[in-house]
């Protein structure tokens, strides 16, 4: 074999062996692309059947577990059951001390000139007392500090029932930490679990009311607050107030009380706070415990009076004439 012709086989074999390693190359970036393609595919599908069971258990989640209701909750409202733990101060004792004694709910009238006849204490209805309060109201704060020494001795007398009615108008007002909300499922959490101790954490909440347009107490700073009136069960209302439990409720609630309240001919909640005395609303000043009694004392009397029979007289009979 010449050399010529041993370098042109030379030749051949180079480009053989280069195209051959050419092709192995493709064939192995060829194999890499099918691997990670198959790889991107079973991601894709992993990720949409892990989204698809979070999705589903979730929906069955939501499903499954009902908006929670307080179970001693009529009309969307609680009950005063007892005043233990308000500690008034010395100055709210007298700020409220001259309405008291002769300013019970108690109707009277003056002595008739022919006897009539009165109700005993037995017989007398006690007055129906309804408010319904914003937790950054500063017009609820203002009754309900102004109110709390009368309104806490008529509940202790028997001479008025007392109910609050929790709601959320001020939701907005709060810097985005929806505090009006958080504060009526916080007092739901108390009257459901600690009913005894709901007025004083009721008052509490009022008395140290925060500025509107502020972030207000927190979940934790509402617990500490309900838990320093001394109520039972402490665990349990924490848990309730910091898990926000009642917050679905109380908005429910208050979009309830915007359309209308319960017991009355189409009355709709307007502001906060709204009182109703034997379902008479009360327009006076919300700081004047004396114009408050005055308005109770005179929708006793009127309600009283207004049930009462009044008696028919009896024929006297008349002496026959002697013939």
């Amino acid at each position: 074999m010449s050399n010529d012709e041993s370098s042109n086989a030379a030749a051949r074999e180079r480009r053989d062996a280069v195209r051959e390693k050419a092709q192995q190359v493709q064939a192995r970036q060829s194999r890499a692309r099918v691997i990670r393609r198959t790889s991107l595919a079973a991601g894709v599908l992993a990720v949409v059947a892990v989204t698809a069971v979070v999705i589903t258990w979730t929906i069955s989640s939501s499903a499954s577990r009902p908006t929670m209701s307080p179970a001693n909750v009529v009309d969307d409202g609680f009950m005063v059951t007892g005043v233990t733990g308000v500690g008034l101060t010395t100055d709210e004792s007298a700020a409220n001390g001259a309405v008291q004694g002769a300013q019970t709910p108690t109707p009277t009238a003056e002595p008739p000139a022919e006897p009539t006849p009165t109700a005993t204490p037995a017989e007398t209805a006690a007055v129906d007392i309804r408010v319904y309060v914003d937790y950054l109201s500063t017009g609820s704060r203002d009754f309900q500090v102004s109110n709390v020494q009368q309104l806490s001795e008529w509940v202790d007398e028997g001479a008025a029932t007392l109910t609050y009615y929790p709601v959320a108008m001020l939701t907005a007002k709060s810097n985005g930490t929806k505090y009006s909300l958080r504060a009526a499922a916080a007092a739901a959490c108390v009257a459901q679990h600690s009913p005894d101790y709901f007025f004083a954490f009721n008052n509490a909440l009022l008395k140290e009311q925060p500025d509107v347009d502020s972030d207000g107490f927190n979940d934790t700073e509402l617990a500490d607050l309900a838990i320093a009136t001394g109520l039972d069960g402490a665990k349990v209302v924490r848990g309730c107030i910091e898990k926000q439990s009642y917050a679905s409720w109380a908005k429910t609630a208050t979009e309830r009380a915007l359309k209308e309240l319960p017991g009355t001919d189409g009355v709709a909640l307007t502001g906060t706070p709204m009182v109703l005395v034997n379902g008479t609303q009360y327009v006076g000043a919300l700081d004047d415990p004396k114009e408050f009694a005055q308005f109770v004392l005179t929708v006793a009397s009127d309600t009283y009076y207004a049930s009462t029979p009044t008696p028919t007289a009896t024929p006297t009979p008349t002496a026959t004439p002697t013939p």
